[in-house]
């Protein structure tokens, strides 16, 4: 294992490609509700990056890839990130440590839930379901990718492959999704979007951060990253042509 100069220096414009994606997030969601919540949506967003990138910090990633416990979850080995070194790991054998733990953190904001109500209360729940679902994501994250072969997911276990981590992002969205719903209820008026243009906007930032987001998760300037780049450009053409375009009238 040694730092490689291309691989890092990749991977530093992956990761803030993959932040880059926040702020997408927040124009795209910010159009796709009426006009009185765009400013409550965006700022649910942006608020969850701070609160998600410290509590990666402190706790969060120890606990994804912290030493193995049970098969579930990691220690608390890298608390504040204690002991990560300048050496590079198993996890990614050419990079620094540290712009490992960088790029693993620029992800988990993605399942916070997007909530259409403008209220303290929803507000509240925002932030609160934001932390709870940070500590699941911590340890879903862990049972495919952790330290020493992942948790029983990995390769000590069922020897699944999260690429990317599509199962911990959108199993714990969809997770936050169904709390949302149940929180709020039945919605009393549907609103169409407001703004298609802010749409679209932010769904470009989306699609280039993602070259980012899936190349990056290659861990280096290789044929895997290249492989990973080409097919999210497949796919994102594919679910564009494929996609319902009455959906998008204002």
């Amino acid at each position: 294992m040694y730092i490689n100069a291309g691989d890092t220096a990749w991977m530093l414009v992956a990761t803030a490609l993959v932040f880059f994606m926040m702020p997408g997030l927040a124009l795209f969601y910010g159009g796709l509700v009426g006009e009185k919540n765009v400013i409550a949506t965006m700022a649910q967003s942006l608020v969850a990056i701070g609160i998600v990138s410290i509590l990666w910090i402190v706790v969060g990633y120890s606990l994804a890839f912290g030493p193995d416990h049970a098969g579930i979850v990691g220690g608390f080995q890298y608390f504040m990130l204690r002991g990560i070194g300048s050496k590079p790991s198993s996890f990614a054998p050419h990079i620094p440590p540290l712009l490992f733990m960088a790029f693993q953190m620029m992800s988990p904001s993605s399942p916070l839930p997007s909530l259409r109500e403008p209220s303290w209360s929803a507000c509240t729940f925002g932030v609160t379901s934001c932390s709870s679902l940070f500590g699941l994501c911590s340890c879903i994250a862990h049972l495919p990718t952790g330290s020493g072969g992942g948790g029983f997911l990995g390769a000590g276990g069922l020897h699944a492959v999260d690429f990317a981590g599509g199962s911990v992002v959108h199993e714990l969205a969809g997770a936050s999704a169904l709390a949302s719903v149940v929180y709020l209820g039945r919605r009393r008026k549907v609103d169409r979007p407001h703004n298609v243009p802010l749409v679209l906007l932010g769904a470009g930032i989306l699609w280039f951060g993602w070259f980012g987001f899936n190349a990056g998760s290659a861990g280096g300037a290789n044929a895997v990253a290249v492989a990973a780049l080409v097919n999210t450009q497949i796919g994102a053409c594919a679910g564009m042509l494929a996609m319902d375009g009455d959906r998008m009238d204002p």
